[in-house]
């Protein structure tokens, strides 16, 4: 499962990317919404994880940009918050999101969350 994980702190880049990688996933970075833009025009990505507050994109408008692409319209994506869930359902529909999560990030449910997605989806199960 190739995952992006955009952040725009590098300490919570280094720290998914590490656990992720170990836990066995190909994981990519971007720090902001206009880099991650980027690199999903240039490589597929079965999973995001986007930070809510970034500098230049952040991670609402991104989301929203990737739900109107029909690339990218089905594709899950795991959205991190420091400010609540009940904030971001004040500013957005969350139903684009496939979870919200709060930070700081609760390592073990972030990969609960990530394998359950994984399973959810049969393309891996035959893997």
């Amino acid at each position: 499962m190739n995952i992006l994980v955009v952040d725009d702190k590098a300490i919570v880049i280094d720290k998914l990317s590490g656990l992720l990688s170990a836990s066995g996933y190909a994981v990519a970075s971007a720090i902001n919404g206009l880099d991650a833009s980027e690199k999903l025009q240039q490589a597929d990505y079965d999973l995001l994880i986007v930070d809510h507050l970034m500098p230049i994109m952040d991670g609402i408008q991104l989301v929203k940009n990737l739900r109107q692409n029909e690339k990218y319209n089905h594709t899950p994506i795991i959205f991190m918050t420091t400010q609540g869930q009940d904030s971001v359902k004040q500013l957005c529909n969350i139903d684009m999101f496939t979870a919200v999560i709060d930070k700081p990030i609760d390592e073990q449910k972030l990969l609960d969350l990530v394998t359950s997605l994984e399973s959810a989806n049969s393309r891996y199960q035959s893997l």
